[in-house]
């Protein structure tokens, strides 16, 4: 579902979540085999009578394989902050020299607007910084270990932007960094254009474990599913279920260089400037830059 313009968004907010939830149901029932085929979610939209079958909506990603299920889900259904039971604020000049200063629980850096999460850089001073914007984490409040996780996100776009998906070790203020581990799902430097790039962190190999860059379509434009599927034995990241990097575990039971049997804790952000994505210097007639989160969807493998 793109953002768009329209005289009653709250109307529209109320349609394009009850289209959500029609179309995950539908999905989920497929899955399982309790219906006879998925429908997309613009055709589960029109069903339900919830949206102008001429409208614009994005299509629906597959339906994960039999033997996966939803266990948890935000939908970003209800206009307004993002839902404090999952959500909290990184908060002030974090890390990586970055020029942002990140807020709290301020709308015009975090917000659920027409059913979908928007974090938003701008350009304004705040608390002695240039630019102000948010990151959300999920740390203290909802925890992944295995399973699948998805986010389907559409990117800011701008030279100095840096907006990111990923994950860190619940354990990272007892153990610290790298030896918490860390999962980065997406990440995107400005100056790079299309190009994101994927990365797996472990104290025991130098910090980086092993990373990869894609080339995705008009990641600005159009959402694309981006995913971390996670057993004991592999890590596996992907773009629109494409994979795009795999590690596998060594077997030795050495947590530096497999952090990854504990829990992590998701983070979604956009920094501005900093040591890698400020590189090239800032565009600053790109701002205000915008990332938009369509959905979250975790998934475990159901007992046999």
């Amino acid at each position: 579902m793109k953002p768009r313009r329209s005289p009653a968004p709250c109307r529209v907010s109320r349609q394009l979540a009850l289209a959500k939830r029609a179309a995950l149901a539908l999905t989920l029932a497929a899955a399982t085999g309790c219906a006879e085929a998925p429908l997309s979610r613009a055709q589960a939209a029109v069903a339900v009578g919830a949206v102008d079958p001429r409208a614009t909506i994005e299509a629906e990603p597959a339906p994960r394989a039999p033997g996966w299920e939803l266990v948890w889900s935000d939908e970003f259904d209800t206009d307004g902050p993002p839902n404090t039971a999952t959500w909290s604020y990184e908060h002030g000049r974090v890390r990586n020299d970055e020029a942002q200063y990140y807020t709290d629980g301020r709308a015009e850096n975090a917000r659920v607007e027409s059913g979908l999460l928007v974090l938003e850089a701008r350009k304004e001073r705040f608390a002695g910084a240039e630019y102000t914007s948010a990151s959300l984490i999920t740390r203290g409040k909802r925890d992944f270990f295995r399973g699948r996780l998805e986010v389907r996100a559409k990117l800011p776009r701008g030279r100095g932007s840096w907006p990111a998906i990923w994950l860190l070790g619940s354990d990272i203020s007892s153990v610290g960094w790298p030896r918490c581990g860390e999962i980065d799902v997406m990440e995107n430097v400005g100056f790079e254009g299309n190009v994101v790039h994927s990365t797996v962190h472990a104290a025991g190999l130098g910090g980086a474990a092993s990373t990869a860059s894609t080339v995705v379509t008009d990641p600005w434009n159009e959402f694309h599913t981006y995913g971390l599927t996670w057993t004991d034995t592999q890590l596996t990241i992907s773009v629109d279920e494409v994979e795009t990097l795999r590690i596998t575990n060594d077997g030795k039971g050495d947590t530096a260089t497999w952090p990854f049997s504990q829990p992590f804790y998701l983070l979604l952000n956009i920094a501005v400037g900093g040591s890698w994505g400020g590189a090239q210097g800032i565009e600053e007639s790109s701002f205000p830059l915008k990332m938009y989160v369509d959905y979250i969807r975790y998934y475990r493998q159901a007992p046999l």
